[in-house]
C-alpha cells in the first residue's frame, strides 16, 4: 500500500502524476514511483524518501507521454529500497504495475513463476503480479489481467500499463479502495479522490471484484464473478458517477504550520456539520437511512460496535452513552478480532462499524463476517462513498471534511457527536423521555461554542508541552466516560511525539501502573466534576503520594482540584455524555505541541498510514 494515482488523456501526464503524489503524501508512505509510455518501452523512475526526492530524479527527464501510474509505497514486504519501491515492470520493460493491498499467495506464485524462469528483483509481494500480467499477455492488456488475477489472493486496488496495449490504463479492486476519475477527453484512477481533485470531482468508486479500462474516450468494466474478467465488458459505470462534496481548498493548510493542528481548530465547524440537519429542539432526532432500518431498530435486542484505534475509542463512549440512555446492551471489540473468534450473532444484533476513512481493512473484513451470519449492520463514517459506507445497510457521515493529518482529532469529535444522537434517535424508542431528549439536545448544540472557549487558551497548553516535551514516560487517568479520553490521549501522544505513554481506568493504576510513578514520569487525570469525582480525587492523592507529578483537566469553577495538582487546564461544564468532546480537546493539543517542539513530523508520524487498507 499507500497510494496511486493514474492517468490517460491528451495531457503531458508527469505533472498530473507528480501533483496527485504529493496530494498523497499525507497517507504516509517511504518511496514513491513513476512509470509512463513512451515509443521506446516504458519508463519507470523510482526513489527512496519524499515525493520532492522523486520529482529531483525526474528534472533530466524529457517525456511526452499521455499515459501513466504513479505510486507511493508505504513497506509490508521488504523494506523501503529502489527495487521494493512501485511502480514494478515486468523483465522486457513493457508492462508497469502499482499495487495497493497484500498478495497472501505470493509465495506459491513466486515459486511458480520462478520455475517458468522469471525473475525477481524485489522482495515485495506486488512483483507476482506484474510477471503473472506478462505470462498472459496477448495483446490485450485488461484479458491478460483477469487471467492473472484468476489465480491470486488476497486484497489489491491497482493499475497496470502496457507498451504493447498504450492507449489504456487497467485497474481492478478487491478489498483495497480505488475510484475512477472523470473527465472530457481524459481519465483518472487514484486510492484517495484528494488526488485528482484539482482535475475533476466526478468519480466512480470501484466495486469489490470488479475492473475497469481507462481510455481518453470512455471507461468500460467487468467484474469477477465470471471465470474471467474480461467475459463480459461493458459500458454502465457512468450511471455511478458521484460529485465529490469538497474542494481542494478544504484540504489546504490554510496558514497553519501543520494539517494536525488545523483540524483541531476546525473542530467547532465539523461537529456542527455532523449535527446540521439532524435534530429539532423538541429532542427529535432524524438520521436518514436509519429509518429504512426502523423494523430492525423495533426488534433490536444488542449492538455490537467494531471499530479500529480512534474509533474504537470513540466506540467506548458509545457504549456508555447507549446502555445509560437508550437501555440497549453494547459490547465494543476490536475488528481486527472480531472474525477470529467466532463471535455470537444473535436475532436482534446490530452491528455497528465505525471507520474515519471507511476503508479500514480489519473493519471492513468485521462487517463482512457479521453480514454473513445474519446481523443488521450500520456504520459511523466521515468519507463519502467509502466501502465501508457501501458495504452496510446504512448509517451516518459525519460530514466533518477531509481529514489530512494522519492522526485523528476532528473525526474523533464527530464520532462522539454522531454516536450522541444514535443514542437520543434509539433512546426516545426506548423510553427516553422527551423532555430529556431535548434537554440533551440543548447541551449538544452547545458543545461547538464550548470547544471554541478551549481553543482560545492554548497557549496554556503550549506552555505546559514545553515543561514536559523530554519526558520518556506519560499515564493518563480517567474514569466512566472519561477513561475512553485517557486511551485516546494516550494514543495521540505516542502516534506523533514517539514518547511512551498508557491510558487506564484509574482505578486500575492500582494494580500495577502506579509502580512507574517517579517524579519523573507526569499522569494526566481527566478530572471534571461527574459522577466519579470523588473516586478520581482520591486516585490524585494516590500519585501526589508517590511524588507524581499530575495534569488535571478539570470542570471550569473547580478551585478544590487546583490545591491538588502541579496544573490544572479547565474546561466548560457539560453533561457528562459530552464530557469526552471537550476533554480530549486539550489532549489532542498537548500531544501536537509536544510533538512539535520534539522536531517530529506531525502530520507523517514514522511508521504510520491514514488509512490501514491491509489486515
Amino acid at each position: 500500500m499507500c497510494g496511486i494515482i493514474g492517468y490517460v488523456g491528451d495531457k503531458e501526464v508527469l505533472p498530473i502524476l507528480i501533483e496527485g503524489l504529493k496530494r498523497l503524501e499525507y497517507r504516509g508512505y517511504d518511496s514513491a514511483g513513476v512509470a509512463y509510455i513512451n515509443p521506446e518501452g516504458i519508463t519507470c523512475v523510482k526513489s527512496v524518501g519524499k515525493v520532492e526526492a522523486l520529482s529531483r530524479r525526474l528534472e533530466g527527464y524529457k517525456c511526452q507521454s499521455t499515459v501513466g501510474i504513479a505510486h507511493t509505497r508505504w513497506a509490508t514486504h521488504g523494506l523501503p529500497s529502489i527495487n521494493n519501491a512501485h511502480p514494478h515492470i515486468d523483465r522486457h520493460q513493457k508492462i508497469a504495475l502499482v499495487h495497493n493491498g497484500i498478495i497472501e499467495n505470493h509465495g506459491y506464485l513466486r515459486s511458480m513463476l520462478e520455475r517458468d524462469g522469471y525473475r525477481f528483483v524485489s522482495d515485495t509481494d506486488t512483483e507476482v503480479l506484474v510477471h503473472l500480467v506478462e505470462k498472459y499477455f496477448r495483446g490485450d492488456l485488461s484479458h491478460a489481467l483477469g487471467k492473472a488475477l484468476c489465480e491470486v489472493e488476497g486484497t489489491y486496488g491497482l493499475a497496470v500499463i502496457s507498451q504493447d496495449d498504450p492507449e489504456k490504463v487497467v485497474v481492478a479492486r478487491c478489498g483495497s479502495p480505488l475510484a475512477v476519475g472523470l473527465g472530457e477527453g481524459e481519465h483518472f484512477v487514484t486510492s484517495d479522490v484528494a488526488a485528482i481533485l484539482n482535475h475533476t470531482r466526478k468519480v466512480i468508486y470501484l466495486e469489490d471484484h470488479e475492473l475497469a479500462v481507462l481510455t481518453k474516450k470512455k471507461v468500460e468494466n467487468a467484474t469477477t464473478s465470471v471465470s474471467m474478467y474480461t467475459e463480459h465488458l461493458h459500458c454502465d459505470m457512468y450511471s455511478r458517477a458521484e460529485e465529490i462534496q469538497w474542494n481542494v481548498e478544504q484540504i489546504e493548510k490554510k496558514g497553519y504550520r501543520h494539517f494536525m493542528h488545523k483540524e483541531i481548530h476546525e473542530q467547532p465547524e465539523s461537529l456542527l456539520n455532523t449535527m446540521r440537519g439532524r435534530m429539532d429542539r423538541d429532542g427529535n432526532v432524524r438520521l436518514g437511512v436509519f429509518f429504512e432500518k426502523e423494523e430492525a431498530l423495533k426488534s433490536l435486542k444488542r449492538i455490537l460496535i467494531v471499530a479500529c484505534g480512534t474509533s474504537w475509542h470513540a466506540g467506548l463512549v458509545g457504549e456508555y452513552m447507549l446502555e445509560e440512555f437508550a437501555r440497549i446492551p453494547v459490547e465494543v471489540e476490536y475488528a481486527s478480532e472480531f472474525r477470529y473468534r467466532k463471535p455470537i450473532i444473535e436475532e436482534g444484533t446490530v452491528v455497528l462499524a465505525i471507520s474515519q476513512s471507511g476503508e479500514t481493512a480489519d473493519t471492513l473484513a468485521a462487517l463482512k463476517e457479521a453480514k454473513k451470519r445474519g446481523a443488521t449492520t450500520l456504520s459511523v463514517c466521515n468519507v463519502v462513498g467509502s466501502t465501508i459506507a457501501r458495504e452496510s445497510e446504512g448509517g451516518i457521515y459525519l460530514h466533518a471534511g477531509p481529514e489530512i493529518g494522519v492522526a485523528s482529532t476532528k473525526a474523533f469529535t464527530s464520532q462522539i457527536a454522531a454516536l450522541y444522537l444514535l443514542t437520543v434517535f434509539l433512546g426516545r424508542r426506548n423510553g427516553l423521555g422527551e423532555g430529556d431528549a431535548s434537554d440533551m439536545i440543548k447541551a449538544l448544540r452547545e458543545i461547538p461554542e464550548q470547544v471554541d472557549n478551549i481553543l482560545h487558551r492554548e497557549k496554556q497548553l503550549e506552555d505546559l508541552a514545553e515543561l514536559y516535551k523530554d519526558s520518556e514516560n506519560v499515564l493518563y487517568l480517567g474514569r466512566g466516560y472519561n477513561f475512553p479520553v485517557a486511551l485516546e490521549g494516550a494514543l495521540k501522544l505516542k502516534e506523533i511525539s514517539y514518547i511512551h505513554a498508557e491510558g487506564y481506568p484509574a482505578a486500575e493504576m492500582k494494580h500495577g501502573p502506579i509502580a512507574l510513578i517517579t517524579k519523573d514520569m507526569p499522569v494526566v487525570f481527566i478530572a471534571t466534576r461527574d459522577s466519579t469525582y470523588g473516586k478520581i480525587l482520591g486516585n490524585i492523592e494516590e500519585v501526589k503520594a508517590r511524588g507524581g507529578k499530575v495534569i488535571a483537566i478539570a470542570t471550569h469553577g473547580d478551585r478544590e482540584i487546583r490545591k491538588k495538582v502541579d496544573h490544572v487546564f479547565y474546561i466548560p461544564e457539560a453533561i457528562e455524555p459530552l464530557t469526552p468532546i471537550l476533554s480530549v480537546i486539550p489532549l489532542q493539543l498537548l500531544a501536537y505541541h509536544m510533538a512539535v517542539m520534539r522536531g517530529c513530523d506531525v502530520d507523517k508520524p514514522r511508521n504510520l498510514a491514514k488509512s490501514v487498507t491491509v489486515e
